[in-house]
């Protein structure tokens, strides 16, 4: 993707809680592009709705671990399985097609889930190193759930948090903003309607569990 584009609106970890990126979507400011760091689907009750609202929006997605189990059948979790069941056979090739890495913006972003080495490892905050820099300006991660930054003298390493279920100590959905044009980045939080996730994984085959840890991990 070679664009204009210089404020760029960075999502990941979506989980299937549609109630949590309509928030983030209606609480971002004006951005020139949205960028998704991979798991639009696994643990939450609307995979359908997230990726309706990914596809309809034509947002450069990467592959997250939970979208490549669901495609192939083998779950992590209830979420997973449900997603799995109530998927339609597009949506999943649709997933299946996700790539492992996408670099957009004359090539100054790069986005992987995990780690740019090594499919499936967390990157955590204490690992955030210049090392991870190849010639990208701008590398963005997921798959922590924790939403961090750091600036090097090469470029800026960003982990926009999960928009569907964070895991840093705050249950507020997770984004956020990087600016081409200086190398600046927004961490930015917005609160959602929590128990309205809560009860809609009630009336699914979900496990009760996914519903907890939205608010007590």
């Amino acid at each position: 993707m070679t664009t204009e584009a210089t404020r760029i609106g960075l999502l990941s970890d979506i989980h299937a809680n549609a109630v949590a990126l309509n928030t983030v979507l209606d609480d971002m400011e004006p951005v020139d592009a949205l960028v998704c760091a991979g798991d639009i689907v696994g643990y939450g009750p609307s995979p359908q709705a997230c990726l309706d609202m990914v596809r309809e929006r034509d947002i450069p997605t990467v592959v997250g671990n939970h979208d490549r189990e669901v495609v192939r059948g083998m779950t992590w979790e209830s979420g997973d399985e449900y997603a799995r069941r109530v998927l339609s056979a597009d949506d999943i090739a649709w997933l299946g097609e996700l790539p492992r890495e996408l670099r957009l913006f004359d090539e100054r972003v790069k986005i992987v889930h995990d780690h740019p080495d090594e499919q499936d490892r967390y990157t955590e905050p204490a690992d955030f190193a210049p090392t991870l820099l190849e010639d990208e300006d701008v590398l963005v991660l997921g798959h922590t759930h924790i939403q961090y930054a750091e600036a090097f003298d090469d470029g800026l390493v960003i982990n926009p948090g999960s928009v569907g279920q964070p895991r840093d100590g705050d249950p507020d959905a997770a984004y956020a903003i990087v600016d081409l044009a200086d190398l600046s980045v927004d961490l930015c939080r917005v609160p959602y309607d929590i128990e309205r996730v809560q009860q809609r994984i009630k009336e699914t085959s979900i496990s009760d569990r996914n519903g907890e840890r939205l608010v007590f991990e």
